[in-house]
């Protein structure tokens, strides 16, 4: 099984990172393959809009850091996706890549029942931090994008871990139940 984490936090030791880091670690004891992106450490552009991945080409004709990284995820089994909330909504190394998965679909991807060109049925494992304590803030994060993938990317199963008031500071005490749960679905999945 093969595991692609993305990690989009731009900090170094981010909790979003710690968490993540927890299922890798799980997930590989248990004998998958995992690789691991840092988004922050990529230099690399959202998309341009020109839609060459529409009409001449099958990918994202933009060369830089992610081009490896989005042919990468074709492979993969699961992804990995984990983040903090910034500005009410996902990191802007997070907004970036999400719109080069444009390049992933159909040209007619509006009419077609399996607009993606992955693989269906990959799993998705959403790793979201806030340090707002409220349970309601921002819940409509994960659903939006784990909702777009699922629709538009073909995604599968998808589990969610949303640490909730785990903020600043870095990793320095995450709550064990979140890394607890990290080694759950770690296990859940990877069988």
């Amino acid at each position: 099984m093969k595991i692609h984490c993305l990690l989009g936090s731009p900090r170094e030791n981010s909790n979003s990172t710690a968490i993540a880091a927890r299922f890798a670690q799980t997930a590989s004891g248990l004998g998958a393959t995992v690789e691991t992106t840092v988004l922050n450490e990529l230099n690399y552009r959202g998309c341009q809009g020109c839609l060459a991945c529409k009409t001449v080409s099958d990918k994202c004709v933009l060369k830089d850091d992610l081009t490896d990284v989005l042919e990468s995820l074709k492979a993969a089994d699961v992804v990995v996706m984990a983040m903090p909330v910034y500005c009410s909504d996902v990191p802007g190394q997070v907004k970036c890549f999400l719109d080069r998965t444009f390049s992933y679909l159909t040209p007619n991807y509006r009419s077609e029942s399996s607009p993606s060109r992955l693989p269906l049925g990959k799993k998705l494992v959403f790793i979201m931090t806030q340090g707002a304590p409220v349970e309601e803030m921002f819940a409509d994060i994960p659903q939006r994008y784990t909702g777009f993938l699922k629709r538009s990317m073909g995604f599968g199963d998808t589990y969610l871990i949303r640490g909730i008031g785990v903020g600043g500071g870095g990793a320095v005490g995450v709550p064990g139940q979140y890394l607890d749960k990290a080694d759950e679905i770690a296990r859940a999945i990877v069988k």
